[in-house]
């Protein structure tokens, strides 16, 4: 195997092996430091459930990408390997220490909110401000502007949007880590084709680590992702849809900067349809309830895992398109 399949392929094992490892110790430490999902409105679970799912898979993108900038440093990978990566580190190193700045800056407020249960002021005040920043250290939309004012405010729009959906998404056992799994995929697969080898190998390494924590939660959960998780997918997926230059001489359709959207169409969809409800029946849009796609198709008569794979198959075929355009 040569570069980048074998890059990708330790990206995303490494990334599975961690969190599947990691995620036993942090479950068990979640029960005695009492950041549990207990039972209540809205909840089918008996039993409270540890929210130690955002923590493994902080720990699963972290540990592998330490390890690999070791790897890099010790050239263990080979010349090609080495020199390549090297170069994406250099060339994006303000922009990986904003990424994962932001994503240390965002698991920490949804535990806090797990831990405290915050305003939801607060909580948008917080997940402002590190939107802010990371939109301010350089990772930005233009969409063709050459104007930094749109830019700044269109990408923190952006990582809010984004942020907000994969949180309220995370509804059901799967759902949510099932969907990013689907969207990081799509990503990786779009920043390998455009050479893109660094912002593909992260895509990967997330995809990976998600993916070590989903049979912990899909179809029994045992472990829940708690807002710490939800945040955390939700604003890496935001800034790994910003990174790679879906629009290009190589490949020129002028849609292509759409594709964001498209990998991300089901989430988005479900936000703006609940948040059309609740404004239309004059309830807060940060109060949960169960006006879901989830909640509407087992309504209809299929099952929560039925469900929950009627929506990943919607989502890989809309995140499909992202390669046509």
């Amino acid at each position: 195997m040569t570069f980048p399949a074998t890059v990708y392929l330790l990206s995303a094992a490494s990334g599975a092996l961690t969190t599947a490892v990691s995620l036993p110790l942090l479950r068990s430490w979640c029960r005695q430091a009492g950041l549990v999902d207990d039972p209540g409105h809205r909840k089918i679970h008996g039993q409270p459930v540890p929210l130690a799912g955002g923590l493994a898979i902080l720990t699963g993108l972290f540990v592998p990408l330490l390890g690999a900038i070791v790897v890099v440093q010790l050239n263990l990978l080979g010349a090609e390997i080495t020199d390549r990566l090297s170069y994406g580190f250099g060339r994006r190193a303000g922009q990986l220490a904003a990424l994962f700045g932001g994503a240390i800056g965002m698991t920490l407020l949804g535990w806090l909110d797990d831990k405290h249960e915050l305003r939801p002021a607060l909580k948008f005040a917080g997940q402002f401000l590190i939107a802010s920043l990371v939109a301010l250290a350089g990772i930005r939309i233009t969409l063709f502007v050459a104007n930094p004012f749109f830019s700044y405010a269109v990408t923190v729009l952006w990582i809010l949007t984004v942020t907000n959906a994969f949180n309220f998404m995370d509804n059901m056992n799967g759902l949510c880590a099932g969907l990013s799994v689907i969207a990081l995929l799509c990503i990786g697969l779009t920043a390998a084709r455009q050479t893109h080898y660094l912002v593909g190998a992260i895509s990967f390494l997330t995809a990976g680590a998600t993916l070590g924590f989903l049979p912990y939660n899909f179809p029994r959960a045992t472990v829940f992702l708690g807002d710490a998780g939800s945040h955390l997918l939700g604003y890496l997926l935001s800034g790994l849809a910003i990174l790679p230059h879906f629009y290009s001489e190589k490949h020129p359709h002028p849609f292509a900067v759409l594709s964001p959207l498209f990998i991300l169409a089901v989430p988005l969809l479900d936000l703006v349809w609940v948040v059309l409800i609740r404004w239309r029946m004059k309830k807060p849009i940060y109060v949960g309830d169960t006006n879901h796609l989830s909640h509407r198709l087992v309504r209809q008569g299929l099952s929560q895992a039925q469900a929950v794979w009627l929506i990943w198959a919607a989502a890989a075929a809309a995140g499909s398109l992202a390669f046509w355009l």
